[in-house]
């Protein structure tokens, strides 16, 4: 298995982060590991910190409600509400930071995410597109961190899909 790094490019004038990650892995499997919890919480937080989801209701029109927490106990909070899926081809959602009760904290932006999935052979390129209300929000979000640990989730990402793939090729 080969990893691709991750091709993020940045449009100022619309505000827009854009990332294009290949995997060595079927759709079917790439898809299952963006929409279920259980998964998501194996890979979606750089290391060392972790992800583990408090709530998914996975449907348009749903959430999903986790915390990020340090290795120090730190939690942050997230919510993802879910605007339009189309199975394994294309989830539209908003992001904000928020408390446990999953209320928006205002001093954040809003994140607006259209993660598009496609197939060639048996590899999947995801493309995520960010967008944002303004320059500076897309600024601030950058300024977290943000091009950093979504580049180490991805790898996660990798990771359990290779473990996946042997875990399969066992049965």
């Amino acid at each position: 298995m080969t990893t691709k790094e991750p091709v993020f490019s940045k449009d100022t004038a619309n505000k827009k982060l854009t990332v294009v990650k290949t995997f060595d892995a079927p759709l079917a499997q790439v898809w299952k590991n963006w929409t279920e919890s259980a998964l998501l919480d194996q890979w979606w937080a750089p290391k060392p910190w972790r992800a583990e989801t408090k709530k998914m209701d996975y449907r348009e029109g749903g959430f999903w409600l986790y915390a990020m927490i340090g290795p120090n106990g730190d939690t942050h909070w997230c919510k993802e509400s879910f605007k339009t899926i189309e199975a394994q081809k294309r989830i539209t959602s908003a992001a904000v930071f928020c408390d446990e009760a999953g209320n928006a904290n205002k001093d954040f932006p809003t994140m607006y995410w259209k993660k598009e999935f496609s197939e060639t052979g048996n590899t999947t390129i995801v493309t995520v597109e960010m967008s944002f209300d303004s320059e500076a929000d897309m600024e601030t979000i950058l300024k977290m961190g943000f091009r950093e640990g979504f580049t180490m989730g991805l790898g996660n990402l990798d990771q359990l899909l290779s473990t996946q793939a042997t875990e399969k090729a066992s049965w």
